[in-house]
């Protein structure tokens, strides 16, 4: 039997709502298959803890978690408590000393009905964003001097080093050429022209050791425009940790919304744990309404699975996600629905039962 152990931080907001949603799957799989078997323990950090502690983790928070297998995050940042020290003192910290360089970001639309965007179908959108996850524009680099004062001057540094910015673009490439799909690289070199002009420089010399991947480069702004206007030309996309961030927000809007939207920060060499959340936020407004859409939890879980070589009930995970937003009546609000969260994640393991035994993946 296998076992994986996995820290849990439900974090913040509708963050405990969802992640109960996705360990109830991950619980659900270990009762339908008697060679995999998951242990969870769970740590109370984030905002409220912050608020007790001033302290958004514990000092011997990341010791304590090194040893597991991976992390399932649900959400970071509540009213009261700055963004800036949310994310810093956690998500971040956690995605740089694990060395998660990879961010791996699905754009897949599950479901026609679910895009804004005319005539585009499930078939036109469906690309993987690999973002720089470790350096970059947020590598916290900078200064702030004479504060207050009419000179004030704020620096705010982007690093971009050889060893990161190669080793994220030799991944995608070995993505692609595994997968047989296109790259794509997004960048902006011709107004960031140190950090961007060698972000291009990189994707030249690297792509010339993989001839038979075609590979396309296009400027953060036209590449916002084709990802509304003709996103069927996107396939597999590496790019920088802030543009990986804001493109992706946008393909959760062109796929059905940030209710759908997950993430793996994902350490390859495994000498660290790896994290998996959905990308949705705490959602204050609606945090203990019971109204939380738990299917970017479930999707991180899918994703988990396939980190741990499980790829079968990966698959299983996300063939049942594909049938599940086909049934209004069976989603949370923001998709059309009337069900509550819990209800959603009841009747995925229903469904996930069925594909199961339809994919014969026990």
């Amino acid at each position: 039997m296998k076992n994986f152990d996995i820290a849990l931080i439900p974090g913040d907001g509708i963050g405990p709502e969802v992640v109960t949603e996705g360990v109830k799957v991950l619980k659900a799989i270990e009762k339908m298959d008697t060679k995999l078997s998951f242990s969870f323990t769970e740590f109370p950090w984030g905002c409220e803890h912050y608020l007790k502690t001033g302290k958004m983790m514990d000092d011997d928070g990341i010791n304590k978690l090194r040893h597991f297998d991976a992390i399932y995050l649900g959400a970071v940042g509540y009213p009261g408590v700055p963004d800036h020290i949310s994310l810093w003192e956690l998500l971040l910290r956690i995605r740089k000393e694990f060395d998660q360089y990879v961010n791996l970001r699905p754009v897949t639309l599950l479901n026609q009905s679910l895009t804004p965007l005319k005539s585009k179908t499930e078939e036109d959108i469906d690309f993987l964003v690999i973002r720089e996850n470790s350096e970059g524009e947020y590598a916290g680099a900078g200064d702030r001097l004479f504060k207050g004062q009419p000179e004030e001057v704020v620096l705010q540094t982007g690093v971009f080093s050889r060893k990161g910015t190669e080793r994220i673009i030799r991944y995608a490439y070995e993505e692609a050429r595994k997968s047989n799909r296109t790259l794509t690289s997004i960048s902006k070199g011709n107004a960031l022209n140190y950090s961007m002009v060698f972000w291009d420089e990189v994707i030249e010399e690297v792509g010339k050791e993989y001839p038979d991947v075609e590979t396309y480069s296009y400027l953060v702004d036209a590449a916002s425009l084709y990802l509304v206007s003709d996103p069927e030309r996107f396939e597999v996309v590496v790019t920088s940790n802030l543009f990986g961030d804001i493109i992706t927000d946008l393909g959760a809007g062109i796929t059905g919304g940030l209710g759908l939207a997950t993430g793996a920060n994902v350490n390859p060499e495994k000498q660290y744990p790896s994290m998996f959340e959905p990308v949705h936020g705490s959602a204050p407004d609606i945090a203990g309404k019971g109204i939380a859409n738990p299917i970017a939890a479930i999707w991180s879980v899918s994703q988990m699975l396939d980190f741990f070589g499980e790829e079968r009930w990966g698959k299983a995970v996300l063939t049942t996600i594909q049938d599940m937003v086909k049934e209004t009546e069976m989603l949370t609000p923001d998709l059309g629905g009337n069900a509550a969260t819990g209800d959603v994640g009841d009747s995925f393991i229903e469904k996930l039962k069925i594909t199961a035994d339809t994919i014969k993946v026990k």
